[in-house]
């Protein structure tokens, strides 16, 4: 029994630094970059965020905390393009 354990717990550490092969088999959709991060809108304005953003890999949508923490989204027609870190 303790062997099953430790075979499983084995297979879910492999699994969970395997990001990529994750995402290609559709198990991970949400890809995490560190902030702070600028969002260019498409009307050309921009969104600034000291925290992180997440995008859906599958739809592009972002996620993303303004400065008091509220949450927001933007799909992918609602901006153009963002950048995140020292990028």
């Amino acid at each position: 029994m303790k062997v099953i354990r430790f075979s499983v717990l084995l297979i879910l550490l492999t699994m969970s630094s395997c990001e990529s092969w994750l995402q290609d088999i559709g198990l991970k959709d949400i890809q995490r970059f560190d902030g702070p991060c600028s969002i260019v809108l498409s009307d050309g304005s921009l969104v600034e965020t000291p925290y992180s953003i997440e995008v859906t890999i599958r739809t592009e949508a972002i996620t993303y905390r303004d400065e008091e923490g509220k949450l927001w989204s933007l799909f992918r027609e609602d901006y153009e393009s963002f950048s995140c870190g020292g990028n």
